[in-house]
């Protein structure tokens, strides 16, 4: 495994790979990795014949009251992880690589960013697009591997990949839990024991929702209010959202139907959560 940080060089290796006719993968992440990131780079392995991991703490999606200056960091021990997983490069660009002085371009998806996590956490999906995009040039990977939890962003980056004629497939892998049923992310390790164990309410009032949809109830209000009494009767309250959408556009839906998306995003204690599940 070898960690690469120019851009410059990272591009002529991925040139070299491709000329030798090496099929290359790509799973960007924002470093802090815990089991769900380590399920990524396994199936990105699996996938290619040469496997880029990029750990880069992207600025641009996130505002100015966020989490950036906090945000997990470990440089080493997410190397060691990674070290019997079969990965051949990590790129880890610095900020003034990704964003040198004078720059100005952005990339944004139109109506998808509208919805759930967009109106909370404006220029989000616009910071994420520019990064992504970047990463796509700089390893020019055949395929990348993105997680289910982070749906709305998945759908966003597949909609870039069509709209811009990007050659390169997204592969969408499932969610990884916890015990307790919390989605793996790295946010949880701002959560002490028993607000981790209480988060474990996210995935139960999904389950409930998606258990009263199969008894036959399509009322999302409905639905969505059965979901907001598990959580109350937990002691979760600070909610930004709870929708149920379609699964393409987002867009919330008042009648639910099978495929359908329920997605929600609160806080507990200093994080911010987001889970979702499709029906």
């Amino acid at each position: 495994m070898r960690t690469i940080e120019k851009i410059t060089r990272m591009q002529s290796t991925s040139n070299t790979l491709r000329m030798e006719g090496k099929t290359i993968s790509l799973v960007p992440t924002m470093g802090a990795l815990h089991s769900g990131h380590l399920q990524l780079i396994a199936r990105g392995v699996e996938l290619a014949d040469v496997c880029v991991v990029s750990i880069f703490i992207n600025p641009l999606q996130f505002a100015q009251n966020e989490d950036l200056n906090k945000y997990p960091r470990d440089i080493d021990g997410d190397l060691n992880k990674m070290n019997s997983l079969g990965v051949d490069y990590v790129f880890i660009p610095a900020l003034d690589e990704m964003y040198p002085d004078g720059f100005q371009t952005h990339v944004e998806v139109g109506s998808l960013q509208e919805h759930l996590c967009g109106p909370f956490r404006p220029g989000h999906f616009r910071g994420v697009c520019t990064a992504v995009l970047k990463l796509f040039n700089i390893v020019k990977p055949h395929v990348a591997v993105l997680g289910e939890k982070d749906y709305q962003q998945l759908k966003i980056i597949q909609q870039m990949v069509r709209d811009l004629s990007l050659d390169v497939d997204i592969v969408a892998h499932e969610t990884l839990r916890e015990e307790n049923g919390l989605a793996a992310s790295s946010r949880n390790s701002y959560l002490p024991p028993a607000d981790r164990e209480r988060a474990g309410g996210l995935y139960t009032a999904l389950r409930k929702i998606k258990m009263e949809f199969e008894n036959g109830q399509r009322n999302t209000e409905l639905l969505i209010a059965l979901g907001k009494k598990v959580l109350s009767d937990m002691s979760i309250e600070d909610i930004d959202y709870m929708e149920i959408c379609d699964c393409e556009t987002l867009e919330s839906k008042k009648e639910a139907k099978s495929g359908d998306l329920v997605a929600l995003a609160l806080k507990i204690g200093g994080a911010r959560l987001i889970d979702n599940l499709r029906l």
